[in-house]
């Protein structure tokens, strides 16, 4: 003997589902970032890109120190860049010796957990 099932119950599940994704699309906040269409790459004295600009010049590989403290940065270039949160490029957490920089990676952008001081583009 086969078993019937209903067939709108499914029907009425997925169409659940898909009211939710849609609803979910929907409530999702717009971008709090104006992000660059051009290839740049800065440093911003505050958080989400805002604030001063400090533009990097890629070309150059030589370790830089920051005229002023950044709290973000944009990187839409093919190169990384390291950021350092001490002078002269030395690792570590501020005024705590270690090993911990930040990979500011090609084709991202970032707030840092703390004041950048100095960076390093890599190739």
């Amino acid at each position: 003997m086969a078993i019937r099932r209903k067939k709108c119950l499914a029907s009425g599940v997925l169409a659940a589902g898909a009211a939710l994704l849609v609803g979910a699309i929907a409530t999702q906040p717009a971008a709090a970032v104006d992000l660059p269409h051009n290839s740049v790459a800065y440093f911003s004295t505050g958080k989400d890109l805002t604030g001063r600009q400090a533009l990097v010049d890629i070309s150059n590989t030589d370790c830089q120190n920051l005229s002023e403290p950044a709290l973000s940065a944009v990187n839409f270039t093919a190169s990384n860049i390291e950021v350092y949160y001490n002078h002269d490029c030395r690792t570590g957490l501020p005024d705590k010796p270690g090993d911990w920089a930040y990979g500011l990676g090609s084709l991202h952008w970032a707030n840092f957990t703390y004041r950048a001081l100095s960076y390093k583009v890599v190739r």
